[in-house]
């Protein structure tokens, strides 16, 4: 802001982590307790009791599958396990919500308690078909509505940050979050393409068209707001960065992300292994939060760079499931967009496009979540963006399949030991 100078800055857009709920006094804005992220899976035994005695009707209403991941539960265990925090929230003293609430209520000087739909559709108390909070799903998650934020278009005129935060007040004029923002960052708003966007997580959302919300989604899939008023398909690997990490901070294959890569690269091949990356369970669409993490296929003769290649390609293979399960619902999706920190490896964008026979993508702007926020913001001022992006095409160059078949029998052996 120093550089480009107050003057120049027309708006303020917000995007941000969807699920991480936290606490906080309404008077003060004083947070209860830590925030809990998203993939926290403290929750897990709550959200399974709540797949065992409403799962078709959460997903009915929410779009979502009953799953730690999301927000409810965690509002729910901040507001058993902070002291005196459901006292609290009776009296009227407390709030919740996700991190952009937070961010909002902060900037505004506490002014403003909201939210736009796309970080209300994480939540699972938020009803995706009559398009409000859910009297029935709080009730189930033990979440008093009071608690919650007033709901927004994800372009809308949130209010103005306080005095105190700049040289002037400026207008906040987006939040949206960071998966959907990608989506509309990446121009994606009919079906027939999908973007995934590669960071802790590598999450994967398509557009839905106007027909999803009588249907719902594909077995496996979550049904989710876009950014645009429309909605999408969402599946999600839990861990795809996180993995380079844990090769990178843990097993200490190599000092960077980047040599990762470059031991990935300098393997012909995964030597047999397959990596089954559940380091947190396994998301969309197994949605098996007791599966863990697992390599088979290890020999004398395996290397440090054969390790990392089954890894990348472990990651290319989950996005592969999401991909198939987007397209049995009738919509071909004719290439796959990608965007975070992980696109900038070359060898992981080959990898990808060869697990699925189809282009993938990546823009000159690797932060296209941060570019679909400010995108919002200008179309809600009405300033044009007039900029263009380039683009890299990663074209297959051969073909996984025998090492994605492998890869799948090692997926199920370690679903199956999860279960025993």
């Amino acid at each position: 802001m120093r550089q480009a100078g107050v003057d120049q800055i027309r708006a303020v857009a917000l995007t941000n982590q969807r699920e991480t709920a936290l606490l906080w006094h309404r008077e003060g804005l004083e947070p209860v307790g830590p925030a809990i992220v998203w993939q926290c899976r403290r929750t897990t035994e709550t959200a399974a009791a709540l797949e065992r005695a409403h799962g078709d009707q959460i997903r009915h209403r929410s779009g979502l599958t009953p799953d730690a991941y999301f927000s409810g539960p965690k509002i729910s265990w901040l507001l058993d396990h902070a002291p005196g925090a459901r006292k609290l929230a009776e009296t009227g003293e407390l709030v919740c919500g996700t991190v952009d609430s937070w961010l909002l209520a902060n900037l505004t000087g506490g002014k403003i308690h909201a939210t736009d739909t796309t970080n209300a559709s994480r939540t699972m108390l938020w009803n995706l078909r009559t398009g409000r909070w859910d009297e029935q799903l709080c009730d189930w998650q033990s979440v008093p509505s009071s608690l919650l934020a007033d709901v927004c278009p994800s372009g809308h005129e949130f209010g103005l940050t306080d005095p105190s935060c700049f040289d002037s007040p400026l207008p906040i004029l987006a939040v949206a979050g960071d998966q959907q923002a990608s989506l509309f960052g990446h121009g994606i708003t009919a079906p027939g393409a999908a973007k995934c966007t590669y960071g802790t997580g590598a999450f994967v959302l398509s557009h839905a068209g106007d027909s999803s919300l009588s249907v719902g989604a594909p077995d496996g899939l979550l049904l989710t707001a876009a950014a645009d008023g429309g909605v999408a398909f969402e599946g999600g690997v839990f861990t795809a960065g996180s993995v380079v990490q844990w090769l990178r901070d843990d097993l200490g294959l190599a000092a960077s992300a980047p040599e990762i890569s470059s031991l990935a690269a300098s393997a012909g091949s995964s030597g047999g292994i397959s990596f089954v990356p559940a380091l947190a369970g396994l998301g969309s669409p197994h949605w098996d939060a007791d599966a863990r993490g697992a390599m088979l296929g290890i020999t004398r003769g395996t290397t440090k760079a054969q390790i990392a290649r089954a890894a990348l390609e472990s990651v290319a293979f989950r996005v592969r499931e999401i991909v198939e399960a987007m397209e049995s619902a009738g919509t071909v999706i004719s290439e796959l967009r990608a965007d975070g920190g992980m696109t900038s490896s070359d060898v992981l964008m080959q990898i990808q496009a060869n697990a699925l026979q189809r282009p993938v993508v990546r823009r000159s702007i690797q932060e296209t979540t941060a570019l679909g926020a400010a995108r919002l913001a200008m179309e809600t001022a009405g300033v044009p963006p007039d900029f263009e992006m380039g683009e890299h095409r990663f074209l297959p160059e051969g073909e996984l399949e025998s090492e994605f078949a492998r890869w799948t029998r090692a997926r199920q052996a370690v679903q199956s030991m999860g279960r025993n």
